[in-house]
């Protein structure tokens, strides 16, 4: 184990702050599980839409589902490290199921889904595969934010012809320089949000201009538009696996991503510190179908930060 995970180990009792503030596990009631979709939902917007269960290899998935009216390929919705269904950005979601059938889920052992979290992407990207089967999705586009490229990019290789498009936000393939380091990272802003009373994402997403405050105090608000029915938190343990597999990802040897052919839209902040810009401009080199957006005084979550210029983006990309 790395000298980066035993800190990470050492500060556990931080970890459960990465996730959405002022919300408890108990907030998931039996009200907010839906096993069918119902008519509201097709209508329905991120804050309000139900939380459903499917279950697929001995695990219940917890999923939202959005725009199902307008058909086409699905949108499968790849979150971050620590993330539950509440950490996505409410315009990006609302801004893509506006044109798009999206999908979000929690992977196995995350917020509602059930079973023991995994700490390796390649079975993150397992189960993944496994709950789009379930879903009868024939072909998926990818939208992998942070360690959700990583996944993403893991589910491509493995069953190519399962993906159409890509966009990966925030990340890095695997090896890339900095990636290891995220669990040092992380936790070192855990403890100054914790100092200064503030939520570690102001940190971790966004640059500390006067630009990027202000864009990070938006975000942590957007991300409270849903007062009801939220997702249950990521439990600390669970979090400790996805630093495994972060850590691991880092020191893995970097795969052939020549071999990727699907078109693949790369997006990041300028200033990235939890997976550092480089890798994402590795990435659209190194993959043969590539796009590369890089927003201007922007951090980790630069698609937040610029989720009006993002989403059009995106929309376009899929559109094509």
């Amino acid at each position: 184990m790395s000298n980066l995970m035993k800190k990470a180990l050492g500060l556990l009792t931080l970890a459960a702050v990465l996730v959405s503030p002022h919300v408890k596990a108990s907030d998931l009631n039996s009200t907010s599980v839906a096993t069918t979709v119902t008519a509201n939902s097709q209508v329905a917007t991120w804050k309000d839409v139900p939380t459903q269960i499917l279950s697929a290899d001995g695990v219940d998935f917890a999923y939202r589902e959005l725009g199902q009216q307008n058909g086409g390929t699905p949108v499968i919705f790849l979150a971050h490290l620590a993330a539950v269904l509440d950490n996505w950005d409410p315009r990006i979601v609302d801004g893509i199921a506006a044109k798009h059938h999206v999908i979000a889920f929690d992977n196995r052992g995350i917020g509602a889904s059930s079973g023991s979290p995994s700490n390796a992407m390649e079975q993150m990207a397992d189960d993944a595969i496994a709950f789009i089967k379930a879903k009868g999705f024939k072909q998926v586009d990818l939208f992998g934010f942070s360690m959700g490229g990583m996944i993403a990019q893991e589910i491509v290789l493995k069953e190519p012809q399962l993906v159409r498009k890509l966009i990966l936000a925030g990340t890095g393939p695997a090896g890339g320089p900095g990636i290891s380091n995220v669990a040092g990272v992380a936790n070192f802003d855990l403890l100054r949000a914790t100092l200064t009373g503030q939520d570690p994402k102001q940190y971790l997403f966004f640059t500390r201009t006067p630009i990027g405050i202000e864009a990070g105090k938006a975000f942590i608000k957007r991300l409270q538009e849903r007062s009801e029915n939220r997702d249950k938190e990521i439990a600390v343990w669970a979090y400790v696996k996805q630093l495994q597999a972060l850590d691991a990802w880092g020191q893995k040897h970097p795969a052939d991503l020549s071999v990727i052919k699907q078109p693949v839209l790369v997006v990041n902040g300028d200033d990235d510190r939890m997976v550092p810009t480089s890798n994402s401009r590795d990435l659209a080199k190194r993959l043969t179908n590539s796009t590369l957006i890089i927003y201007p005084d922007a951090g980790h979550g630069g698609i937040f930060q610029f989720h009006a210029e993002f989403v059009p983006s995106a929309i376009e990309f899929l559109g094509r």
